[in-house]
């Protein structure tokens, strides 16, 4: 039988093995012509299939959001849970994903005991891909493995979509990947209060599609929603406290996904200036600046490194979102005449020629500097990274490219082409604006499906294949301008196909293999 491999992220897979005897051939999931998984034109081997049993056809390919990347049908029955059927484990770092899926389909959970006819075994095994998984059906038995525990949690993800309402694990291998390793969701929780129980929710249904991120902006000139000890006089009425923060954050890693907060500054910090009005950019002429804070205040620096440094105790995970998007002082025609002061700091600190622009980037770069003592990897929106400015971004930073209509617009390749790293944020397609303002509409889970790829940056344009490997992944946001314009309920119900769509575009970002009909179809199948 030949083999037909792909390969991501180190990641080797074989397109066929034998099991048992009893596999016939390889059914790929990308459509014909589309390649291998990795864009290189490999085709998928085949071989003489044996003659279907008289009890068993040749299994189908399993039907799954996001769809696996590859099937070897093979002839059997396949799996479904069944009476004294257990789940077991080769370790107890999988007990937790264990005992998820023996509550989800009423099995038994058994630890790390030998497995039985009727049982689903769990176990960490190879090298590559930590998130890439192999799940075996056969002999009445399901078999998932991979190299980390996060691959294993995906397999069992596919095979609770599989036995969805009774339906049956189709005989045969598995081999699983995504194509991106950033997938995630964000939600503005600052301009409309969230419940935790809804934003648990999302947790749970993000596990399921196999997202990797939560994101929160829960700072912005409305509100600051987290309960806070460094400087509770600026939080809002309504907000998280800690332990439900504590909460969610478990919640989520039990799931495999990482929260990415995001405390937005300089810009965006309306909520800490309305309890210190002190640390308000104004204009020469004295006028306030909505949201703005003065950088060339070094309390202002001081207040947002005293949340920085005590929120990163309450989220651990390895992504932290530095924000550095519309700082009003650089979207006036200029910025030294009309900011004084802000001039002068920056010269004091960068020498004669400096401006404005060069003191938002120090600014950045120092948050930058806070975040990386707590051994974290950042990002900013892409408006936070200035053309003008002489001086540079750290070089650690991601860029968050949401947007190509700020001042000094550049496009995506620019940045790509200087060794940037890209997470694909498109207002176009993956803007959730309550409200609709300004020039948004809510974004179609059909027109996300059917044209958006993680190289689709800005607007409706691909940037060049060159640059996918710097491309990390996207994430899907909501955000809460109009805070009364949907009920939370309403933004779940508006989401749900959207969600499903970009999970499907990131795990695999070539032409699905399914209609947009049948998509939907199998969606409201899965609930």
């Amino acid at each position: 039988m030949r083999k037909t491999l792909w390969k991501r992220n180190g990641l080797l897979l074989g397109g066929a093995a034998v099991v048992a005897g009893a596999i016939a051939a390889t059914v790929a999931l990308w459509p014909s012509g589309g390649g291998s998984p990795n864009g290189t034109g490999a085709s998928v081997g085949t071989a003489s299939a044996p003659s279907p049993t008289a009890s068993y056809p040749l299994s189908q390919a399993p039907r799954t959001i996001p769809a696996v990347r590859e099937h070897v049908p093979a002839h059997g029955p396949g799996w479904r849970p069944g009476s004294g059927a257990r789940v077991v484990v080769d370790g107890d770092s999988l007990a937790g994903t264990g005992k998820l899926l023996a509550g989800e389909l009423g099995m038994a959970y058994a630890g790390r005991t030998g497995a039985r006819d009727g049982d689903v075994e769990l176990g960490v095994a190879g090298g590559g891909d930590r998130e890439s998984y192999t799940m075996t059906v056969q002999g009445g038995r399901v078999k998932i493995t991979g190299p980390g525990e996060a691959g294993v949690f995906y397999g069992t993800r596919t095979l609770k979509q599989e036995v969805h309402g009774g339906g049956t694990a189709p005989e045969g291998v598995v081999r699983d990947a995504p194509a991106k390793p950033r997938r995630g969701f964000m939600v503005d929780i600052a301009r409309k209060h969230y419940t935790a129980g809804w934003i648990e929710d999302r947790v749970r249904e993000l596990g399921d599609l196999k997202y990797n991120e939560l994101g929160l902006h829960f700072s912005d000139d409305q509100a600051f929603r987290i309960e806070s000890s460094s400087h509770p006089e600026i939080v809002s009425p309504q907000h998280l406290s800690k332990a439900e923060v504590k909460k969610i954050v478990d919640l989520a890693a039990s799931r495999h996904i990482t929260v990415v907060p995001e405390i937005d500054s300089p810009g965006h910090l309306g909520a800490v200036i309305a309890a210190h009005p002190d640390l308000q950019l104004r204009k020469a002429s004295g006028t306030a600046v909505r949201g703005a804070v003065d950088i060339s205040k070094p309390a202002a620096g001081k207040i947002v490194d005293d949340l920085l440094n005590e929120y990163a105790g309450l989220f651990p995970g390895s992504y932290w979102h530095l924000g550095g998007d519309e700082y009003q002082a650089l979207t006036v025609s200029d910025p030294a005449a009309s900011f004084p002061q802000l001039a002068a700091a920056a010269r004091a600190r960068f020498g004669a020629q400096a401006g404005v622009a060069d003191l938002a980037t120090g600014w950045m770069n120092d948050r930058a500097s806070v975040m990386r003592g707590h051994a974290r990897t950042m990002r900013a929106w892409n408006d936070g990274f200035y053309r003008s400015s002489t001086v540079q971004p750290a070089k650690d930073l991601e860029v968050a490219y949401w947007t190509g209509k700020e001042i000094g617009a550049r496009q995506p390749a620019e940045y790509l082409g200087s060794g940037r790293k890209l997470i694909n944020y498109n207002d176009e397609y993956l803007y959730y604006v309550l409200g609709q303002p300004q020039t948004f509409v809510y974004p179609t889970g059909q027109r996300i499906y059917e044209q958006w790829t993680p190289r689709v940056l800005r607007g409706t344009k691909a940037v060049p294949a060159q640059y996918d490997g710097q491309i990390l992944g996207g994430v899907f946001a909501v955000w809460s301008d109009r805070a009364g314009a949907q009920t939370q309920d309403q933004v779940a119900a508006g989401i749900r196909m959207p969600l499903r769509a970009t999970a499907q575009k990131l795990w695999d970002a070539r032409t699905p293999s399914l209609s947009w009909t049948q998509f939907k179809e199998l969606a409201a199948r899965l609930g």
